[in-house]
């Protein structure tokens, strides 16, 4: 045994504790208090498992597992970033990127690499896993959102060209998924928790 190789990877994870401490906008399902990274990774985590069977193509679900599990890491050093902010693009940045190299950096040489190419390979979005992987982080605050009566739309006046725009991604993944979003998008405008401009 390397000693050396567990104490890096011990280090790695207290590390990623501070992921606990990251708050996001979107609250738990039909409640007023915001999750939190590592509550959203997790849930991401089973999600895949349970709606695997939907993708649109066959998938390594391990590996999209490991995606959704480690894609916020990240903002421990960067910061969470609000998907509809509209000052601060919260597409992968060069913060994300030092994170990375720092966060997976802990870990023995072989292990840092497997993770960083995990995580670059989620934030490519091209394969079949890492396209599910994002259907899912996009499918969940959907959820949310729309058990809590709008929830973070509402509360920072998203409309409806916006929640379509990101969420469309979610059919690249899962047209079976994107066909249910698509559903509560449109009872969401009749409803009037939604404003179409």
């Amino acid at each position: 045994m390397n000693t050396q190789d567990l104490l890096d990877q011990i280090a790695f994870i207290k590390e990623i504790d501070k992921v606990k401490y990251i708050q996001r906008k979107t609250k738990l399902f039909n409640s007023d208090r915001c999750e939190n990274d590592a509550e959203h990774s997790w849930h991401l985590a089973l999600m895949a498992i349970v709606l695997a069977e939907h993708s649109n193509e066959s998938i390594d679900v391990l590996k999209v597992v490991k995606m959704v599990l480690i894609h916020d890491i990240v903002e421990i050093d960067a910061g969470d970033v609000f998907i509809y902010d509209t000052v601060k693009n919260h597409s992968n940045t060069d913060e994300e990127r030092l994170a990375a190299n720092r966060i997976f950096g802990l870990f023995p040489k072989n292990q840092a690499e497997e993770l960083i190419a995990i995580w670059e390979e989620f934030e490519a979005g091209e394969t079949n896993e890492a396209k599910f992987a994002k259907a899912m982080d996009r499918l969940e605050p959907l959820l949310q959102n729309t058990s809590n009566d709008g929830g973070t739309w509402k509360e920072f006046g998203v409309n409806y060209q916006k929640v379509y725009e990101k969420k469309s991604i979610i059919k690249e993944g899962s047209k079976t998924l994107w066909n249910y979003a698509e559903g509560l998008i449109d009872e969401s405008v009749e409803k009037g928790i939604l404003k179409k401009d």
